[in-house]
């Protein structure tokens, strides 16, 4: 069953692609169990070309979720396990000494793949954090003074517990502004987790998926969701959004411009996986808890990501759409 209903007819080689995403969402719906939302989630910011943060307590299927879409869709992808003892030439590489020739060799680390998967990245040093940071916003790392351009696209997709977690070292706000979306897994309804613990009694459905999107196809895909029409009035409707969050007496940081050009994009992307080719006011009220939840910041720092959320989507429910 597909996600959506073709809403508007698709440009000359795009149909087949736009399935092939609707068999990735499928077989996704059937290892990853109750999550739908999550899902639909994931395969937006994949379109946006945008990283994913998935944080919730261990054993809710973040990993799961994160090395099916590895699977599923046919691009180079690295997985690196972080832990407090990891270095940052340990995702970015470095140069190796070889003594048969008398000269140094560039060895390209994990980050050098179209998907990377961190799991539990906030067990990782800030230092190690930071690694990351050049990128994933410009897609180029600098490694021993030599910029090295990484391969397109390039998506991270990373998981980490909740905060206050023994080991656990927090993502300064700079990182996570890197991420499209901050995501929740949360736990399963009772009937999926039924289902769930049936279909995994004997093994783990996730090692039988196979490739049912290639590169080039979510290529297209990505092409696609930048030629989407955009009303002025969507526009205008993002930026009342985000003026609305800088003057919210309960957040001392609002939206900045760059929040408001990701919430764009994954509308935008969204559009494209729903099977239109034009934005819709629903596609930003959808996206924009997601997208804006962890862009913000609350004048007490006690309040959780939860709390920033919820004013995001009071302010949503606020703001009047521009007729």
């Amino acid at each position: 069953m597909m996600l959506h209903d073709i809403a508007s007819p698709l440009p000359a080689g795009v149909a087949t692609a736009w399935q092939q995403l609707q068999d990735v969402a499928s077989e996704l719906r059937s290892v990853v169990r109750g999550k739908d939302d999550v899902i639909e989630l994931v395969l937006t910011a994949l379109l946006a070309e945008g990283s994913i943060l998935l944080e919730d307590v261990p054993g809710v299927g973040k990993t799961t979720l994160a090395k099916s879409v590895a699977r599923l869709v046919d691009l180079d992808y690295q997985r690196i396990q972080c832990t407090p003892d990891l270095l940052p030439g340990d995702i970015l590489g470095g140069s190796i000494y070889r003594p048969a020739v008398g000269e140094f060799e560039f060895r390209p680390g994990p980050v050098f793949c179209n998907l990377l998967v961190a799991d539990e990245i906030n067990r990782a040093s800030p230092r190690t954090q930071s690694a990351l940071l050049e990128a994933m916003a410009e897609t180029q790392v600098t490694i021993e003074g030599k910029r090295y351009d990484l391969k397109h696209p390039f998506i991270v997709i990373a998981t980490q517990n909740p905060a206050g977690f023994e080991g656990t070292f927090p993502l300064p706000e700079s990182q996570l502004d890197r991420f499209l979306f901050r995501l929740k897994m949360d736990y399963p309804d009772p009937k999926s987790e039924i289902d769930l613990l049936v279909d995994q009694s004997s093994h783990e459905p996730v090692m039988d998926l196979q490739s049912r999107m290639h590169v080039d196809a979510l290529e297209l895909l990505q092409g696609w969701v930048r030629d989407i029409r955009v009303d002025r009035k969507i526009a205008t409707y993002i930026v009342a959004l985000a003026t609305a969050t800088r003057r919210d007496g309960r957040l001392r940081v609002g939206c900045s411009p760059r929040g408001c050009k990701m919430l764009l994009r994954a509308s935008q992307a969204r559009a494209v996986l729903m099977g239109r080719d034009y934005v819709l006011p629903d596609d930003v009220q959808h996206l924009a808890v997601s997208t804006l939840g962890h862009r913000v910041s609350s004048r007490h720092a006690s309040i959780a990501m939860d709390e920033n959320r919820q004013i995001i989507d009071s302010i949503v429910k606020q703001t009047e759409i521009p007729l």
